[in-house]
């Protein structure tokens, strides 16, 4: 099966019983140091994107902004109480779904037309991640994933290694660091050692298999925060973690391992390990 672009759908069909419709789609998680995380919990935990709220003083920060099957400021009304604005640190359809929704979108250069024009292909959704098995419950009456697609949302304000992001009091630096894709960045809080990595690292199996990844890129990204003062890093999937875990996660990287082989059996296997 082939959408009007051209590009091949899933066609796996919708296993098990009739799923429902979620009444609240998002659930936040309030962490300290003025961040809270946001994320989808009818979304299966192999799919489900951090989507990481830090409050400022002037404005406040979104970093990422998950699938965007349902709106989030609708139901998030923390995040209309001042501006916003909201970083994708990659475009990859479960990190920037949602971008559409605010007003001041930011991103890497490399990554900008993406946003501008998303596909299935280049952003990922074609691959084989957006399947039944990807949701416990639907966004909304009459949803399928087959019909799924990311909006356009033309980047405001591009964002590349060494520039800041200024909330009034405190400040994120900047970083590029490509592999899983090419524009891929994190943003860094000298003053508290927080890192928000995006998919550059977290607590799981690294891509760096898909179409515009480069594996050798991603090394030495990952050899560059090996050495960076961190105290947490907020991932841009599964849980957060310190210093030593990160550096536990780039060793085994490194080393061969973190690497999620086939497809449909690492889906397999987390879906046993969460009784999905």
């Amino acid at each position: 099966m082939h959408d009007n672009l051209g590009h091949t759908l899933i066609v796996d069909e919708e296993p098990g019983m009739p799923k429902p419709i979620a009444e609240n789609w998002f659930t936040v998680e309030h962490l300290s140091d003025g961040v809270s995380r946001i994320y989808e919990p009818h979304m299966a935990d192999w799919l489900r994107c951090n989507i990481w709220h830090v409050r400022g003083r002037d404005r406040d920060l979104v970093i990422d902004t998950g699938m965007g099957v349902r709106p989030m400021l609708e139901e998030m009304t923390q995040l209309t109480q001042r501006p916003v604005t909201a970083i994708v640190t990659h475009s990859h359809f479960d990190h920037s779904g949602g971008l559409y929704e605010f007003k001041t979108r930011c991103c890497h250069p490399v990554e900008a037309p993406t946003m501008a024009a998303p596909t299935l292909a280049n952003t990922v959704a074609d691959t084989g991640y957006v399947r039944a098995e990807a949701f416990t419950a639907l966004p909304y009456e009459g949803f399928s994933y087959k019909d799924y697609f990311v909006r356009p949302a033309p980047i405001t304000d591009m964002l590349d290694e060494g520039d800041v992001v200024d909330l009034g009091d405190r400040v994120f630096h900047v970083m590029h660091l490509p592999g899983h894709s090419p524009g891929s960045i994190a943003l860094y809080e000298k003053e508290t050692g927080l890192l928000f990595s995006g998919d550059v690292v977290y607590d799981g199996e690294l891509l760096d298999d898909l179409f515009h990844s480069n594996a050798e890129h991603l090394a030495e990204s990952l050899n560059r925060l090996r050495e960076l003062p961190v105290n947490t890093v907020h991932a841009g999937h599964y849980t957060s973690f310190n210093r030593q875990k990160l550096r536990t996660i780039i060793d085994e990287y490194l080393a061969g391992g973190r690497r999620p082989g086939d497809l449909d059996a690492w889906i397999r296997g987390e879906m046993e390990k969460t009784g999905e």
